[in-house]
Formats: structure tokens, sequence, C-alpha cells
């Protein structure tokens, strides 16, 4: 799935996908970056609740964006299909000058919102112009192709990993999150393995990329993103492994980017910070 095409002369927003446990209140420097983008105070931000099955999940996050400024926070508390249907809840999107996916379960939010007029939308607004932030399993989702499940640990497998489809705002990455801390490095490998289209983006906590609309991400926050750079991988034996065997990979690249550090997506080209 491609993303959605834009009209134009349209700039696409920004895709902002975070590591989960980004600081909310002491040094919100991932949030507050999110909220400028998308209007400082005049903001209009929809959050996205779905993943989580917490009640206060929402309602927590429109108190963290009116206290980071925003005028205007709202959260559409869509917990099945037909929800994510609501007339209503199209028209608030219609608003926003930015979208917030909460972390919590990303198979709940491909199973609720898959195909539905509200991921339609989401993928649309970002086509406008409108920022696409998401926080774990939110950021999970973003890529075409969404990481559902896999092993933990330094190496990659043939049961290292499990797919489901994603929400499609882009196509040329695969995102893991909450990355070395909870050691995901050999499932990322796993994902790369099967084809070496997509670039993998390992984001740890309180950590996020922000991708503007030419490709280019920069790492802000505390912590890392390790990508992963399969453009000159010779041999992957993915295809003739056995079930759970050990995995050959022949020519990737590594890097690990702290905060200010660049990483062009299309021409994959990684530049420290200035």
């Amino acid at each position: 799935m491609c993303p959605a095409k834009t009209i134009d002369g349209q700039q696409r927003g920004f895709v902002i996908p975070i590591g989960g446990a980004e600081e909310r209140v002491k040094d919100p420097i991932i949030l507050q970056r999110f909220v400028e983008l998308c209007g400082g105070e005049n903001a209009y931000i929809v959050i996205i609740p779905t993943a989580s099955q917490l009640e206060e999940t929402g309602s927590n996050y429109e108190d963290v964006f009116h206290e980071l400024g925003v005028q205007k926070a709202i959260s559409l508390p869509i917990n099945d299909r037909e929800e994510a249907n609501s007339d209503e809840y199209l028209a608030e999107l219609d608003k926003a000058t930015g979208i917030f996916i909460t972390g919590g379960n990303q198979l709940r939010l491909s199973t609720i919102l898959g195909g539905t007029p509200v991921a339609q939308s989401i993928r649309k607004r970002n086509a406008d112009g409108v920022h696409v932030a998401g926080t774990s399993a939110g950021a999970a989702i973003m890529p075409e192709h969404m990481i559902a499940g896999g092993r933990t640990g330094a190496l990659p497998n043939e049961e290292g990993v499990t797919f489901a489809p994603g929400m499609g705002l882009i196509n040329k990455v695969i995102i893991d999150q909450h990355f070395s801390q909870r050691n995901r490095l050999g499932r990322l490998l796993s994902a790369i393995s099967y084809n070496p289209f997509a670039s993998g983006l390992g984001i740890c906590e309180n950590t996020a990329a922000f991708i503007d609309p030419t490709g280019v991400l920069e790492v802000v926050g505390h912590g890392s993103i390790t990508v992963v750079d399969p453009s000159d991988l010779s041999h992957s034996s993915m295809a003739d492994a056995n079930r759970g065997e050990a995995i050959t990979l022949i020519g990737l690249k590594l890097h690990v980017l702290g905060p200010g550090a660049t990483y062009c997506i299309n021409e994959r080209i990684a530049t420290p910070a200035s």
C-alpha cells in the first residue's frame, strides 16, 4: 500500500513514529515539537486511542496537549469497526492540523481501523499536509508492512517476526519500537531479511523520527534510532531456512543515530548532527 496521493502543489505532512514512553511532563521535547508543527496554540489535535484498552488514555493525552498550549485537543474513542465509520469522527479529522495515535496493541489498530473510513481519512489528511504522529503501537502501524510480533534477542531467525498490513503512511521503512529497551534487533533484522526494499528503523523509547515530506528523518528525543540499511545486501537465507533456523544476512549496513542526526530514506544516506 503506497501513501495516499497528494494534490498537485500540496506538500505532504510529516510522519512521526515515536518509540514509546515519550516524556509528557518534565521535558516533553517530542510532543512539543509535534505541537509546534501543527500550529502551536492554534493546533487542532485529534487523538486516536484505539490501540489502548484503558478508558483514560484518550483523555490523558487531551490533558497533555492542553498543558502544551493547544486550545483544541479531542480524543475519538473508536473501539469497534462500526465506530470507525462515524460521520462525527470523520468531521473531526477534517478539522485536524495534527493526528496522534496512541500506544497499546497494534493488532487492535489494524483489526479495528484497517480499511475503514477513519483509516482512509488519516491517509488522505496526511497527503493534504496534516502531520501524523504515533507512539509505540501507533508508530508500528505507520508503514505499509507492520511488525505485529516476534521474538526478542539480537539475532535473526526464521520465526523471528510476524507481519500484518499497516496503514501505509510510508512504504520504504519497517518500524520497530521500544527498540533497545526490549532487545528487538533480531526481529527487525528478520523483517528486513524478507525483502531489502525497505530500511529498518529501530526506535528507542522517548525518541522519535520526524520524517519530512521529502523522506528525510531527523532524530528527536533522548535516545537513538538504529537504521538497518539493506541497500548492499548480497545474500539472505530466509527463503531456504528451516523452521526456527538462524538466518544468514551478508552486506547489511547498520547506523546508530543520536539526537539531531538525519537519514534520507530515499537515498539511504545517514548524516551526523550538525
